[in-house]
């Protein structure tokens, strides 16, 4: 790799520092002949009609496909970079998308949660974070809604929203891509990474187009695993010790288009993706827990070099560990190597991308998802449309990650999920000389069905296994709501909007904990289940049983005033909602009560003002906003021992965002953008009845980002040439509601640059990007077991990549 970097220096060098900021996705029309692909003109739909991004009193991201791929933007997961105040990780290391807006988040892992911060795929929400692979193909834009957005877009998005649009077929002729990536990454055994995408479109007649289009993403494992070394335990099986990161994605999309009569268009669109991956890629940390006199856990921090203690009481003495898991601490069980977790394992750290994990399988993971949908547009007259969406989807997985994600063979994590979700939506758009309106009907319904539990493999030190400890649960969801918005011009310059949602949620709960004497390792709940709660009751273990109804309400109010026609300024009251629900927390940790199962619905009151101003010269915007938010109720995960629940607590949360672009240069771009807030999660116990209580910060919500970037293009051999860069800076985030000192992932600052050139007519492109340039470790996810395994499992970003790409229009 030394002789790799030495080439590729030169060309590294050409890079200049910056990061995206949304203000690039709106650029007007006459900027220069010479216009950059930053500089094409946004429309977007967030109030669920066309307008400039300028125009709209929200702060909102939005880029177009052609924009993302100019930046290298290639899935979802680097759409933080694109936004601050938007943190992007994702639960089981990363394979399910995980979107934290203005510190609003959800990060349970059982999928029979709905996250608060919503995604859309052309108007269709995706209940399941697993399916947002449908979503990062062949798009033409993608939206990032950062507040509450329940009056329009209704499910979910009390934190914000993000919503891609698919590129639509076109009558205009035969057109399509391809576009091929290859790439290496910087860790031990040098993997590649494979990406194709392309699509193909056109008229089939007068009235129908067809549009086609794929992605192929081979990724090679980029975390080194050197099992069996450090073994404590058998074998879980053959194949174990696999390296891990790597992932095969195919997903496709057959869009048709329909226009019977110039008032009428019918969209059907079909979606299917297919995923095989290896065990998540956690490694550990050495970390020990803390006790006060009374017993209680009160802090988790990094195990010392020196460390032989299992855990720390409160005069400094060893506390024992908790070798029966029953949350009663004093077990004579220490560190048999200084520095190490209870198995004697310290994780090769300097080596950076290197572990040694026995529950560690390739081709584990399995993830298939597939859905259809149909817009119907019907104009009924000049002023007044009428749209139809009906969408169905349906979610299959398999994921395992190793709990201590170190070589003691102990336990591992699983989550199956086998899902569905219906939709249907009637919406009225009208408009008038002085008003805009919109008004519909909204019907939602959700089967999931959620396999999660512990898995105790062949080989296990844990007496009894091979056993699954599984918490089966199936919530049925109907939700029904009504809602509209009036945007009123009452005067020359001011604008009111008043808009409303009234919802009813209905969920049907049906929760079980049980053993499966299961014989493979990588299969799970084999054989007839032995029930073992979470009910305790006179007749012995018995399942929990529920139902939940709700009428719950969103809604907006906002006034805005253009003192000149480039300058918008806009306040106002943003009421977002999401329903309450039921836990189903993984047996085998600390107890909680069943009165602890069931939580209640979350509300926001959010409080929003800023501005949004366009240069004289055309070529220049800044746009800043200040927030507000005031929470009931929050839904805030609360993970302890081996297992977490949802907990209801109140919070507040208020900060400040800017954006600047600036194009000084016919083909010079340049952009700055920044966010800061203070959160706060109040009165947020140490464990679900527990007697300590504090103020916490909420889990992978960094306070400060800052994001650039710096692009040139110029007239060079016969083409266009680029270069360029950009960078995000994060502060530092928890990924555990505790907020202890063990529990928290590091500041970073990340790098990216590139050099490219295209033909004047477009139809060939070359590139090649170095992503993270200075292969900074970003944390992705963690879990706090220090009672568990002496450890802390986490999970990073993949390391630096160096990656040539080519890309053939037609």
């Amino acid at each position: 790799m030394n002789r790799l970097h030495s080439r590729l220096s030169s060309i590294i060098a050409l890079a200049l520092l910056a990061s995206p900021a949304s203000l690039l996705a709106q650029s007007t029309q006459d900027m220069g002949a010479d216009q950059s692909d930053l500089g094409t003109e946004i429309v977007v739909t967030a109030q669920k009609r066309e307008q400039k991004l300028q125009d709209v009193g929200i702060a909102i991201t939005a880029y177009s496909g052609d924009q993302l791929r100019t930046l290298g933007v290639s899935d979802s997961t680097n759409l933080a970079a694109l936004s601050p105040g938007v943190h992007i990780s994702g639960n089981l290391a990363g394979q399910n998308t995980q979107i934290t807006i203005r510190g609003v988040t959800q990060n349970d892992f059982n999928d029979i949660v709905e996250a608060p911060n919503a995604t859309y795929l052309d108007e269709t929400y995706i209940a399941v974070a697993q399916a947002q692979t449908f979503a990062v193909f062949d798009i033409e834009r993608v939206e990032l809604l950062k507040g509450p957005q329940g009056t329009l877009f209704g499910r979910n998005a009390t934190g914000g929203l993000a919503h891609y649009i698919s590129r639509k077929p076109s009558f205009d002729g035969i057109e399509g891509f391809l576009d091929v990536n290859y790439g290496l990454y910087d860790s031990p055994s040098t993997p590649g990474q494979f990406r194709a995408e392309g699509a193909i479109g056109g008229p089939l007649s007068e009235k129908v187009a067809a549009r086609g289009a794929f992605v192929w993403n081979k990724r090679q494992p980029y975390l080194r695993n050197d099992y069996p070394a450090g073994a404590v335990g058998g074998s879980p099986g053959a194949g174990a010790g696999a390296n891990m990161g790597d992932d095969d994605t195919l997903a496709g999309r057959l869009t048709l288009l329909i226009e019977p009569t110039d008032r009428t268009s019918i969209t059907i669109a079909a979606n299917g993706a297919r995923s095989r991956i290896a065990t998540g890629p956690y490694q550990q940390k050495p970390t020990i827990a803390v006790f006060n006199a009374a017993g209680e856990l009160v802090n988790v921090v990094d195990a010392a070099a020196n460390e032989t203690r299992a855990a720390i009481a409160a005069d400094g003495s060893d506390f024992g560990s908790d070798i029966d898991n029953n949350g009663v601490f004093g077990d004579s069980f220490g560190r048999p190597v200084a520095g190490g977790d209870f198995f004697g394992y310290k994780d090769p750290d300097g080596s950076g991308y290197r572990t040694s994990s026995d529950f560690a399988f390739k081709n584990s993971g399995t993830i298939d998802t597939y859905g259809i949908y149909a817009n119907i547009k019907q104009e009924l007259s000049d002023a007044v449309d009428l749209t139809s969406i009906t969408d169905y989807k349906h979610y299959e997985k398999l994921l395992f990650i190793d709990v201590d994600a170190g070589p003691g063979n102990q336990a591992a994590n699983y989550a199956g999920l086998n899902a569905k979700s219906f939709s249907q939506e009637l919406r009225l758009n009208g408009r008038s000389s002085t008003i805009d309106w919109v008004a519909g009907l909204y019907y939602l319904h959700i089967d999931a069905d959620s396999d999660n539990g512990l898995k105790f493999p062949v080989g296990s030190v844990v007496p009894g296994a091979p056993f699954d400890l599984a918490s089966d649960a199936r919530l049925k969801t109907d939700s029904y709501s009504v809602f509209g918005q009036v945007e009123w011009r009452f005067a020359p310059k001011l604008t009111a909007i008043i808009g409303g949602r009234l919802i009813r949620e209905e969920k049907d709960y049906l929760f079980s904990q049980s053993l499966y004497f299961t014989q493979d390792s990588r299969k799970i709940h084999q054989g007839t289940p032995v029930l073992i709660g979470p009910v305790i009751g006179a007749n012995g273990p018995q399942p929990y049983a529920d139902t939940m109804g709700k009428t719950l309400w969103a809604g907006k109010v906002q006034l805005e005033y253009r003192p000149i026609d480039d300058l918008l300024l806009y306040a106002g009251i943003s009421r977002g909602v999401k329903a309450g629900s039921f836990n189903a927390q993984l047996s085998g940790g600390l107890p909680v009560a069943t009165s602890a199962i069931p939580y209640k619905a979350e509300t926001l009151i959010s409080y929003e003002g800023g501005f949004k101003y366009t240069f004289p010269d055309r070529n220049t915007r800044f746009n800043a906003n200040v927030f507000y938010y005031d929470y009931s109720d929050y839904q805030a995960f609360l993970f302890t021992g081996v297992s977490g629940v949802v907990i209801n607590a109140d919070a507040r949360t208020y900060g400040v965002e800017a954006e600047f672009y600036t194009s000084p240069l016919p083909g010079l771009d340049l952009s700055l953008a920044g966010s800061w807030f203070d959160a706060k999660v109040k009165d947020v116990p140490f464990r679900v009845g527990g007697p300590i209580s504090r103020d916490v910060k909420p889990n992978y919500a960094p306070e400060k980002q800052v994001t650039g970037i710096a692009r040139y293009q110029w007239d060079a051999f016969g083409g266009k040439l680029a270069i360029g860069g950009d960078f995000q800076y994060s502060s530092s985030y928890y990924y555990n509601l505790r907020n202890f000192d063990a529990d928290k992932f590091g500041s970073y600052f990340v790098l990216n640059s590139g050099i490219s050139w295209r033909t004047i007519d477009r139809t060939w492109e070359f590139r090649f990007d170095v992503k993270n340039v200075t292969d900074k470790r970003v944390g992705v996810q963690g879990f706090d077991l220090a009672v568990f395994c002496g450890c802390n499992e986490v999970s990073y970003k993949p390391p630096r990549l160096f990656q040539l790409g080519a890309r053939y229009n037609f």
